[in-house]
């Protein structure tokens, strides 16, 4: 439904920090799925760790972060070169369930919960294959 090229547009993060590949479906004012590629050609892994590399937490948490930013935006009719920025505020609930690795496509889901005065809530998780990586509500600030 949208390729880097669109997903670009709604996001200010660049190369390295841009963290959706794809969107693949996208209700506005509901929900999104997007992914993110990872490979082991990423300069994480090369840290994070040498000899087991594991995706960052807060990586993911970021990512999640960036697809509901993007349903943000979306819903909004707004983009960055709108003057528009989304910042990720908060955090609750916040649960690890899997390691994410290279070679991995991992999920990214959001769902709107709430939106008062410019602040979002979000329901948030990643998922590889199906199983849970990790989960969230996560809250927004437009400015």
């Amino acid at each position: 439904m949208m390729d880097i090229h669109e997903v670009r547009k709604y996001l200010p993060h660049r190369y390295p920090f841009l963290l959706v590949d794809r969107v693949v479906e996208l209700v506005p004012g509901e929900s999104i799925v997007a992914y993110k590629n990872l490979s082991i050609n990423e300069e994480v892994f090369q840290g994070h760790f040498p000899q087991e590399p594991i995706f960052p937490g807060v990586m993911l948490l970021e990512a999640m972060a960036q697809a509901a930013g993007i349903l943000g935006f979306v819903t909004m009719n707004k983009t960055p070169e709108d003057g528009s920025i989304y910042y990720f505020v908060g955090a609750d609930d916040l649960r690890f369930k899997r390691p994410c690795v290279p070679g991995d496509q991992v999920y990214l889901k959001a769902k709107i919960v709430s939106e008062r005065r410019g602040i979002w809530k979000f329901d948030v998780s990643a998922e590889v294959d199906g199983q849970r990586c990790a989960s969230a509500t996560i809250l927004c600030a437009d400015r």
